[in-house]
């Protein structure tokens, strides 16, 4: 698996078009389902267009036709030769003569020929073309993907960071999910989200996900290791995306700031102490619930300080405001140094959720 995918990255790198028809299958991109009956009336209409037009140019051209049964050509002459034609039914030595039953020919048993082509060559052809139109969507993304989330990891971390993600407003469109579970990465797709199928510890896989022009990377690997390699990974691919890691053990919380994690959650001492907290004062808990859902209730939120707060003190606020960011250092409110606000100033701040 290695093999093939540093083949496929130095293909990539190396050749004016991208190997796109060998990603299919790795890369997926989510589509917009249709109703199968809408797909289905979409090819009966443009038959029977088909057979109205060759019927149109027959009728013109009426004079070069002959009937074996009275010699003269007529419109319901046409549609038939039509019929016959485009069913590639052909000429047998059983042929309505009659009108009436010329007629049946056309109205019964030409559509059950027509429904019965369209489902033989309609999936033929579905099935043939599957692989092209991956690859030209996957192509196309490739080709303008800017600014977008990887989420390296499908698992409840990286199905709860998503939800979160979601709820605050981000477009599935701009996740892509990274994980080597095939079932994991079926739920995504479902979900509307771009997915890679592969190991993130691997640099061709980030690549595939976009990674170097991502704007953050959130690894929630179910091992820590995992998690120390794969940030390794991807800040080496890019300088500029934020990474966020989650890790079980927090004694690995500098080998992923080493590694180039710009934010570490640790989850198992997290979830520790919010069980130590709820043996005593649940409500708490139920609060701190409440604040990192972004559905409902009360959200933590980041936002820029206005004009005519610079200079105030953040306590002052209508707002509850819990830290101030200045120059990428959080900062708590009660501390002198945010006594009063400066311009380029970001308030982390309690909001009511939408």
């Amino acid at each position: 698996m290695s093999s093939r995918f540093a083949d496929l990255g130095s293909r990539a790198r190396g050749a004016a078009e991208p190997p796109d028809f060998a990603l299919v299958g790795l890369l997926r991109i989510p589509e917009v389902q249709n109703s199968p009956w809408i797909s289905l009336f979409r090819r009966v209409l443009f038959a029977i267009g088909l057979l109205c037009a060759a019927s149109f140019v027959v009728y013109l051209g009426r004079d070069g036709y002959r009937d074996g049964a009275d010699d003269t050509v007529t419109l319901l002459d046409a549609f038939y030769y039509a019929t016959v034609s485009l069913s590639t039914t052909g000429y047998g030595d059983i042929t309505p003569v009659t009108p009436s039953a010329r007629l049946v020919n056309i109205f019964v048993i030409t559509p059950l020929r027509v429904l019965f082509l369209i489902v033989l060559v309609g999936t033929t052809l579905a099935v043939l073309t599957e692989r092209s139109r991956q690859a030209l969507k996957i192509q196309r993304w490739r080709r303008t993907v800017r600014n977008h989330t990887v989420v390296v990891g499908y698992g409840t971390k990286g199905r709860t960071a998503i939800d979160a993600m979601l709820g605050d407003g981000v477009q599935p469109a701009d996740i892509v999910v990274v994980d080597m579970d095939a079932v994991s990465l079926e739920a995504a797709s479902t979900a509307g989200l771009v997915t890679v199928h592969g190991s993130a510890t691997q640099s061709d896989v980030l690549r595939l996900a976009g990674v170097q022009n991502a704007s953050s990377v959130i690894v929630a690997t179910n091992r820590d290791d995992t998690a120390v390699l794969v940030t390794l990974t991807a800040r080496e691919l890019t300088k500029k995306a934020k990474i966020v890691a989650s890790i079980r053990e927090s004694e690995n919380t500098h080998l992923l700031r080493q590694s180039g994690a710009d934010s570490v959650v640790v989850s198992s001492e997290t979830t520790g102490r919010l069980l130590g907290i709820a043996t005593t004062t649940p409500s708490v808990v139920e609060m701190m619930e409440d604040l990192l859902t972004p559905e409902h209730g009360f959200a933590v939120a980041e936002r820029e300080v206005e004009p005519g707060e610079v200079g105030g003190s953040p306590r002052h606020l209508s707002d509850i405001v819990l830290g101030v960011v200045r120059a990428g250092e959080l900062v708590r409110v009660g501390e002198p140094a945010v006594d009063a606000l400066e311009s380029g100033d970001k308030l982390l701040y309690i909001r009511r959720a939408r």
